[in-house]
């Protein structure tokens, strides 16, 4: 099992926005955790999420940072 975590917007209706489209293969649960904050996170750092999303989740990345996981 693989588990994935993302940072979403609960808007004050409940509705859940997430930072990009998602495809998956069939419908899936998931687990929200709903932070006691509000949201303070500069415009320039969502921008750049998703950009720097594919280039660290890449099975290269990992493998180059695997010693530094607990328990490797």
């Amino acid at each position: 099992m693989v588990l994935r975590s993302i940072e979403v917007t609960i808007e004050k209706d409940g509705t859940v926005r997430l930072p990009n489209k998602m495809k998956l293969p069939a419908p899936r649960r998931a687990i929200l955790t709903i932070l006691n904050e509000p949201i303070a996170v500069a415009e320039t750092a969502l921008l750049s999420e998703a950009s720097l999303a594919e280039d660290w989740n890449r099975p290269e990345e990992d493998k180059a940072w695997a010693h530094l996981q607990s328990g490797k």
